[in-house]
C-alpha cells in the first residue's frame, strides 16, 4: 500500500529511465496499489515491463462491494498475486479462497503467482515442509494439468519478509524442492520444471544474485527494495545476467 497516482507515475516514468530498453533475458512485473494500474497500463511500456495487481477477488461480478475481481483487470494486468503472506495472515484468508483466486486468475486467462511460506514459529516447530504441501496442494486443488504450466509460485518464508534476516540459499533451495517434488506428485515430472518459481523475503541488490543461482529459482519477489527504483534496476541488472 504505497505511492499515490501521481507518485506512482512519476516512479514509473524514472523506472524506465532505469531499465535498458530490452531485457531478453528477464520479465520484469510491476504490481502496483489496485487504484494505479488503470493509468499506469497507459503509461507503461509494455516492451520493457508487465503490469501485476496484488489481489483480486474470486467471483467475476455481483453484489460484493469494495472488491474487484480478476475479470474486471483483464486486459490491464498479466500477473495476478493470490495468497500473499500479508493476505494469509492479516486478512485471513483460507486455502479455499486462496484455491478458489487462482481458478478465478486462470479462468480470465491472467496468470495466478501464487505465494507461498511458513511463519517463524512453524519454522521454529519444524512444520515447514507440512506447511509448504498444504498450501501448494490447497492453492492448486482445481488448477488442470493443461494449466499447471502457465502458474507461477513465489516462496516467501514470512520470518523473511521485511525483518531483514535473509534465509539462506541452502534453505530456499530445500523448500523449492519441496514446493517442485509436490508439482511432480500432482501433475507429472515435466510439469515440475516448467513451472516458474520465484522467492522473495528481504531480497536486495546486495544478495539478489546469490538468490539467483539458487538451483530451481527462476527469479525474485522484491518487497521494499522494489520501491527504489534504483536498487529495483540493479536486481533487474543482475537478473539479466545471470
Amino acid at each position: 500500500m504505497n505511492l499515490n497516482t501521481h507518485d506512482a507515475s512519476l516512479y514509473l516514468h524514472k523506472l524506465e529511465k532505469l531499465l535498458p530498453e530490452s531485457h531478453p533475458n528477464t520479465e520484469v512485473v510491476v504490481i502496483p496499489n489496485m487504484l494505479v494500474l488503470q493509468s499506469l497500463s497507459l503509461q507503461a511500456k509494455r516492451h520493457q515491463m508487465r503490469l501485476g495487481a496484488q489481489n483480486a477477488y474470486w467471483r467475476d461480478e455481483g453484489a460484493y462491494t469494495g472488491e474487484v475481481s480478476a475479470t474486471m483487470l483483464r486486459g490491464i494486468v498479466d500477473y495476478i498475486l493470490v495468497g500473499h503472506s500479508e493476505r494469509r495472515h492479516i486478512f485471513g484468508e483460507t486455502d479455499v479462497e486462496i484455491r478458489n483466486k487462482v481458478q478465478a486468475v486462470l479462468r480470465n486467462g491472467i496468470i495466478p503467482i501464487l505465494c507461498v511460506g511458513e511463519t517463524a514459529s512453524e519454522r521454529a516447530d519444524g512444520e515447514t515442509k507440512h506447511v509448504l504441501h498444504d498450501q501448494v496442494v490447497g492453492g492448486l486443488a482445481n488448477v488442470t494439468s493443461d494449466e499447471i504450466e502457465g502458474l507461477v509460485i513465489a516462496y516467501e518464508p514470512v520470518w523473511a519478509i521485511g525483518s531483514g534476516v535473509f534465509a539462506k540459499p541452502a534453505d530456499v533451495k530445500e523448500a523449492v524442492t519441496v514446493i517442485r517434488h509436490q508439482i511432480s506428485s500432482l501433475y507429472g515430472k515435466e510439469a515440475a520444471k516448467k513451472v516458474r518459481v520465484l522467492y522473495g523475503g528481504s531480497v536486495d541488490s546486495g544478495n539478489a544474485a546469490e538468490f539467483l543461482k539458487t538451483p530451481g529459482i527462476d527469479g525474485l519477489l522484491i518487497g521494499g527494495a522494489s520501491l527504489k527504483g534504483e536498487e529495483f534496476a540493479k536486481i533487474v541488472e543482475q537478473a539479466d545476467h545471470q
